[in-house]
């Protein structure tokens, strides 16, 4: 029986628009220096600006030697999980590029008979994770706009509430969000980035030139018990950027330059950790315990430089929320439309309906968590924990495990620990963030 002229039309179609599209890619691969950048601007956000609340909760020498630490082990399930995706691709020969989910989805797959069924499951938990973290994310942003612009609105006399001052918000944040198509919303970025840099220097040198810095041996050297749960949660969510990491590594020109020993990941966790460190450790020196959830908080309100600093912190953070509502979308929307029969007929107008729904969710959670730096600690502890420490030892194991003489002593041993420790910081971060959120709920 001869092929249809129709269909060998469509396959010829096909097959010219993936050539198209590969060409594209490969003119589109990026260098070295851009794909720091890249991870630069993904892992730094509204995380940086509460490294002060970090110090204060770990203790100035407590969060200093800590922080290199949760950093050195990111990196290294960072590096776990790149290793399962490189394993995962060469297995199969039709893939050349698998992303988180479905990387411990295909690690699963090959693994010993007990694991193999477990495959849908560990990529729909780890899809509900991202979720889930985008939309404390987004949630995030709207309390940091929202705090910022209701200082600077007090100080020009307008009394209103935050709540009020929020839903001023809402509608800027939304136009862009309901956007379906990301050329729309991706030149935001650039002016996001750059006003992020711009609130963070300038924070810092206010904070130098508003009257001599204390002695650092005035403050609190090193905390423990619930405190320590809260920087563990702050520091994690900070340094989340694990789901960025497949997609930026496989965006290269040299892939392998991403993960070398002095390649972009090391590279720029090593700046990263640096910048984090010195902006907590000024940012809890010059205000001690009254160091804020975002350290633009306390800068003078009445002073007109430091409303400009707020700002532009807030109006880098609020061009970020379409960005961060993109990837939500992203991870949530395919699934959706593919069991959703209205969906399929008409996938705009349901796209659209669906993201202003998922906007007033964040909105709503944002209206109902008091306090910035109790939320970020609580979505640090819960989902990031989970993502850059726990799914990453899982994948380790079960690669390993295909190979019974790989998985030495010390290998079961090191990845036991950072199990342990992600456990420890999961339940105690998660419990002390909830309680305190209750209580300031119930004191507000």
């Amino acid at each position: 029986m001869g092929i249809p002229m129709e269909s060998t039309s469509k396959r010829a179609d096909l097959n010219e628009t993936q050539d198209v599209e590969a060409s594209t890619r490969a003119r589109h691969k990026t260098s070295v220096f851009e794909a720091v950048v890249h991870l630069f601007k993904g892992s730094v956000g509204a995380g940086l600006f509460a490294m002060g609340d970090c110090y204060k909760n770990g203790g100035i020498i407590g969060a200093t030697v800590l922080l290199p630490i949760i950093a050195v082990i990111c990196v290294h399930c960072e590096q776990m999980l790149i290793k399962g995706s490189i394993l995962a691709v060469e297995r199969n020969k039709s893939a050349t590029f698998y992303d988180y989910p479905d990387t411990i989805e295909k690690c699963f797959e090959a693994g010993p008979k007990p694991f193999r069924r477990l495959s849908k499951l560990m990529k729909l938990i780890v899809e509900m994770f991202l979720c889930v973290t985008q939309f404390g994310f987004c949630s995030i942003y709207f309390v940091f706009i929202t705090e910022n612009l209701h200082q600077i609105l007090h100080s020009y006399g307008i009394e209103i509430s935050l709540s009020l001052t929020m839903l001023i918000c809402l509608l800027p944040a939304m136009i862009p969000s309901l956007m379906t198509n990301l050329k729309y919303i991706s030149p935001v970025s650039a002016f996001a980035n750059f006003a992020l840099l711009f609130g963070l220097v300038a924070t810092l040198c206010l904070a130098f030139l508003d009257g001599p810095i204390p002695s650092p041996a005035d403050r609190t050297m090193f905390n423990f018990g619930p405190q320590l749960s809260l920087f563990f949660g702050t520091a994690l969510f900070s340094y989340e950027g694990i789901a960025l990491i497949l997609p930026i590594r496989n965006s290269m020109k040299e892939p392998k330059k991403f993960n070398q020993r002095f390649g972009v990941l090391n590279i720029s966790m090593f700046i990263i950790t640096l910048l984090f460190t010195f902006t907590g450790f000024v940012s809890y020196t010059k205000w001690g315990d009254n160091v804020q959830g975002s350290i633009t908080l306390n800068l003078n309100p009445d002073d007109k430089l430091s409303q400009i600093v707020k700002l532009a912190a807030a109006l880098g953070v609020f061009f970020g929320y379409p960005i961060q509502f993109f990837v939500m979308m992203k991870i949530i929307w395919p699934p959706l439309k593919q069991n959703m029969a209205v969906a399929q007929r008409r996938p705009i107008t349901v796209q659209v309906m669906f993201r202003f729904v998922m906007i007033m969710l964040t909105f709503g959670v944002a209206l109902l968590v008091p306090k910035l730096h109790l939320f970020i600690s609580l979505i640090g502890a819960l989902c990031s924990t989970s993502l850059a420490f726990v799914f990453p030892v899982f994948i380790d194991f079960v690669v390993r495990a295909q190979t019974p003489k790989n998985l030495g002593t010390w290998v079961y041993l090191k990845n036991m620990v950072i199990l342990i420790i992600a456990l420890l910081g999961i339940v105690s971060g998660t419990y002390e963030s909830i309680h305190e959120i209750v209580k300031a709920f119930y004191k507000d």
